[in-house]
């Protein structure tokens, strides 16, 4: 099989360039809600593994906030002997901080036990939408093997990556002021991006592109990663909007890695069949 070519990534577009790109990977999003229209029993399949899993996922973010002043208490020893108003202020960081690094993993597993659960239903939103916008992949004749520990290995490297992000932002989030504002923006930017990465999976996977490859093409666009993988997480916070988005999110990361592939479109996802 021919493989796309993995151009180096250019330098990154800045000003009115950059926004374009960043509006333009939301579209990419956008366009993937199109299936909804056009597939909806298709998206419906798609729908059913994040109803599962969002089940799952609330009950836990209900059991943390229900808690979070008790954890926030737990992991500031610290400040039992700080004067009241101190004392208040270094637990309300605290549990921010708490709930902001829970946020970010919890979406991103979230992305990924749902890919998992509902492997067959996305793997089939993806085709369609690489069949209507033209010049599909050629099923890769992987050792299956080495697709299982290809798929371990990336998994792996997305957990670590958004466990050490998580650190960085909890750390940050003790911070007062600075921790209530600049932390939850770039928690949002940077769980975007690992989201951009997994959910683009299907596409570079079946290109037989590494992990490695997957970011550096994602790179020639990352401004547009960035919107889409933002767009995405915000919604995914909201539970029912995750079930809606899931599905639309395997469409449109087609779309958006398709982009960064220089692949011809006849369109990002057809109105028709």
């Amino acid at each position: 099989m021919t493989r796309p070519s993995t151009r180096e990534p250019h330098r990154a577009p800045t000003g009115a360039g950059a926004i374009r790109q960043f509006f333009g990977g939301i579209a990419c999003l956008g366009r993937g809600f199109r299936l909804w229209s056009t597939s909806p029993r298709l998206m419906l399949l798609g729908a059913v593994p994040a109803i599962i899993v969002g089940m799952l996922y609330a009950a836990a973010v209900v059991v943390l906030v229900v808690n979070l002043a008790v954890v926030a208490d737990w992991i500031t020893p610290f400040a039992h002997g700080f004067s009241a108003p101190w004392r208040d202020a270094v637990r309300v960081a605290a549990g921010a901080a708490v709930l902001i690094a829970a946020i970010l993993v919890a979406v991103f597993t979230f992305a990924a036990l749902t890919l998992a659960v509902g492997d067959p239903f996305y793997e089939r939103i993806w085709r369609e939408v690489e069949r209507r916008a033209g010049q599909p992949p050629v099923t890769v004749d992987a050792p299956f093997l080495r697709q299982v520990w290809r798929g371990i290995g990336n998994a792996l490297r997305l957990l670590g990556i958004t466990v050490l992000v998580a650190v960085v932002l909890f750390v940050g989030g003790l911070i007062p002021v600075v921790g209530q504002t600049v932390v939850p923006v770039l928690g949002a930017a940077l769980g975007g991006w690992i989201l951009t990465v997994e959910l683009t999976g299907f596409a570079f996977d079946a290109r037989d592109l590494t992990f490695r490859q997957r970011r550096r093409m994602l790179a020639t666009n990352r401004a547009g990663a960035l919107g889409f993988g933002m767009a995405t997480y915000l919604l995914f916070l909201v539970p029912f909007a995750a079930v809606v988005t899931m599905p639309a999110a395997v469409a449109g990361a087609t779309v958006l890695a398709r982009d960064a592939l220089g692949l011809t479109r006849k369109d990002a996802v057809p109105s028709g069949p």
